[in-house]
């Protein structure tokens, strides 16, 4: 178990003996995951394969949380509700466990985050629904192919994510602002990610922000609430998509007596060809 506190999440160090890597199939990575042979982050992972973050709640929550993602599909795109109680999602794949098969999990318990596991079997309850929503790796491939440069994965770290003082639609309990990921890059790059995103709206799609950080709440770039620190360049123009971890923040907020989530940059690794979330 790699333990946390409520505001800083901890990224597990690579197992030395794993060779995950970009080639590795869907159903490699979760084996690897599921033995406990993987605890890091998941970018880059099985390319051409959508990833996926995470929502569990009990089912009195389900309706409200739902609403909550209808009202705000950049930041909840979502991919797969499974039916109360059930810990296997019907449209993501074979042979998935929830339970297991994600590096690391967030333990909230009203409204607070108090733990991060690497298993959640012992908690799971015959009342939960689990929701899993778009994750922007998937789109980041497609900028890899088109030659826009991805500089987290380049270097191997988790994408920054930040939160913003972009209000959300509420539903029910569910409230908060927008939280946001950061890839810096070249404003010709820029240009051809919004062009390549746009078309990917089942995974965020286009940005929602580019340029002055401050103006939307961001005080110090260098310092992310989430995830590792970016690394910047000369001429970088800060690009922010809308991001998964945002649920998180409501989750919070509606203080439910226990819910969990993924750890941020430790998805669920799908059986789904990035192509398929994407128009034309």
């Amino acid at each position: 178990m790699v333990k946390t506190d409520n505001n800083n999440f901890t990224r597990s160090p690579y197992d030395a003996q794993t060779l995950l890597s970009a080639a590795s199939s869907p159903r490699e990575a979760r084996e690897q995951i599921r033995s406990g042979h993987w605890a890091s982050h998941t970018s880059g992972i099985a390319a051409g394969y959508a990833q996926t973050n995470l929502i569990i709640l009990p089912a009195e929550a389900a309706g409200e949380f739902l609403q909550f993602c209808q009202a705000n599909p950049k930041a909840c795109p979502l991919l797969d509700v499974t039916a109360v109680g059930s810990p296997a999602p019907t449209g993501l794949g074979e042979n998935i466990d929830l339970r297991h098969d994600l590096p690391a999990y967030h333990i909230y318990r009203h409204g607070k985050l108090e733990e991060t596991r690497e298993d959640i079997a012992a908690l799971w309850q015959s009342d939960f629904v689990a929701f899993s929503i778009g994750c922007s790796f998937s789109f980041e491939e497609a900028l890899l192919n088109e030659g826009v440069e991805v500089r987290h994965a380049r270097l191997k770290r988790n994408v920054p994510m930040y939160r913003t003082n972009i209000p959300l639609i509420s539903a029910g309990r569910f409230h908060g602002n927008l939280v946001v990921s950061l890839r810096p890059m070249s404003a010709a790059h820029a240009i051809r990610a919004i062009q390549i995103t746009t078309d990917m709206p089942r995974v965020h799609g286009a940005p929602v922000h580019l340029g002055d950080p401050a103006l939307i709440g961001i005080s110090d770039i260098e310092s992310p609430d989430f995830g590792d620190a970016p690394t910047l360049e000369t001429g970088d123009l800060p690009v922010f998509w809308a991001c998964g971890v945002t649920p998180q923040l409501a989750l919070g907020n509606a203080r439910l007596p226990l819910a969990i989530a993924h750890s941020p940059g430790h998805m669920l690794i799908t059986d789904i060809p990035n192509h398929r979330l994407k128009y034309g």
